[in-house]
């Protein structure tokens, strides 16, 4: 059981040492397409995710977690290996619909094996510190992903999209060689009617949770449409290529060295302080960076990509807190879904927004909306008790005894 963290660094690594982020944007646009044409494919990797993230997450609970991440492992190579040899906005965006549906499967699932292989160790409380280093392993996976990329790119645009299906497929045996670890499940396998059930509780009837799942994805939707902003932003900076595979490293090596200290940051600031800092740096770090055109706005950056670093394990951590086991996936898959909703509906717009009006314009739109809604949401959770008291999901058909 103990092997199952080693396992899921290694599914981490995988999904995060992404050789061809540095790059995907001037890849596009040697295929012809633009800042919008970005945002529409990211939009349906996103869409894929919003059609399969609860039954996939739910799938996840009914028959395993393991299960769930060999098939968002395999569904991950495949789709990459596809991108290597694509050509074209429709080639590319088979490819994204495919990539969006493997890591669908693997979102909620990861979490939820790490907490309940801590939980049968009696270890749980000690699932912040792990998700923390899990998230700093990944960031470190990116930043040296970054620099690789780039020099590979030197060959050709395509040449980091070869060595990204290898690297892809490294989750496969990882995943094969996971452990079930017990819980309570959910009687009726296959009965999607829970599936509205475990919605229903988490949205409506257990409000500390709510509330943790709506601010989270809020947050968690500023970092991503951040991530997709970064490129076009250099491009509007005119960052030489050479310097993307020196910035990149070092913001995801910031985000890496933060997340594994950001239980200590949460429990020197309180939760509440840490709701509220967190929504005030990210909206702000969008206002900052509207504001400058020159090349030492990036310091900004590097800001934002601090509180990332603090913000994503934490918030993580106080969804886990509050959710049954029986149905963690499930719970941690309805706040990718709302990332990946409000992102398809954000997304595109600001890439027309950006094609249309420029760089600035459209960080000070992002930032207004995301300031106001990380602050309200903040506000609304700090009403909530703290603790990790969890309300019972009391299903109609029941729950079985733990199982493998």
């Amino acid at each position: 059981m103990k092997s199952n963290i080693f396992k899921l660094y290694v599914i981490k690594v995988s999904k995060w040492l992404m050789l061809t982020v540095p790059i995907v944007f001037l890849f596009y646009r040697e295929n012809g397409l633009g800042t919008r044409d970005l945002f529409l494919l990211k939009a349906a990797y996103s869409f894929a995710v919003v059609l399969m993230e609860i039954p996939s997450g739910y799938f996840g609970d009914i028959w395993g977690r393991k299960v769930s991440l060999v098939i968002g492992s395999i569904m991950g190579a495949v789709g990459f290996g596809l991108y290597s040899v694509s050509a074209g906005f429709w080639g590319f965006l088979a490819c994204e619909m495919i990539l969006g549906v493997g890591q669908s499967f693997i979102s909620g699932s990861d979490s939820a094996l790490l907490y309940d292989t801590l939980e049968e160790q009696g270890l749980g409380s000690s699932y912040l510190r792990e998700e923390g280093r899990l998230v700093s392993i990944g960031n470190y996976a990116e930043a040296i992903a970054a620099p690789i990329g780039v020099g590979l790119a030197a060959l050709s645009l395509r040449t980091p999209f070869y060595f990204q299906a290898v690297v892809a497929f490294s989750a496969v045996p990882a995943s094969l060689l996971l452990y079930e670890p017990q819980r309570r499940r959910i009687i009726n396998k296959g009965n999607f009617a829970q599936i509205f059930q475990i919605i229903r509780y988490a949205l409506t009837q257990n409000t500390g949770l709510k509330w943790r799942i709506i601010y989270s994805s809020v947050i968690g939707t500023a970092t991503l449409t951040m991530a997709w902003l970064i490129q076009p932003y250099f491009v509007h900076l005119s960052v030489p290529l050479a310097l993307y595979g020196l910035f990149l490293p070092a913001l995801n090596l910031t985000t890496g060295i933060v997340s594994s200290h950001a239980w200590k940051v949460e429990a020197w600031l309180g939760r509440d302080r840490t709701v509220l800092l967190i929504a005030f740096f990210i909206g702000s770090g969008y206002l900052c960076l509207s504001g400058f055109t020159t090349l030492w706005a990036v310091g900004f950056l590097y800001l934002f990509y601090m509180v990332r670093g603090v913000a994503t394990p934490v918030l993580r951590n106080y969804i886990n807190e509050s959710t049954p086991s029986e149905i963690r996936a499930t719970v941690l898959s309805i706040r990718s879904l709302i990332i990946r909703l409000s992102f398809v509906i954000i997304g595109p717009f600001l890439g027309w927004f950006a094609d249309g009006t420029g760089m600035p314009a459209t960080l000070l739109a992002g930032g207004m909306v995301f300031l106001a809604g990380g602050l309200w949401t903040g506000l609304q959770l700090r009403k909530e008790p703290e603790g990790n008291a969890i309300e019972p999901f009391l299903p109609d058909e029941g729950a079985l005894p733990p199982t493998r």
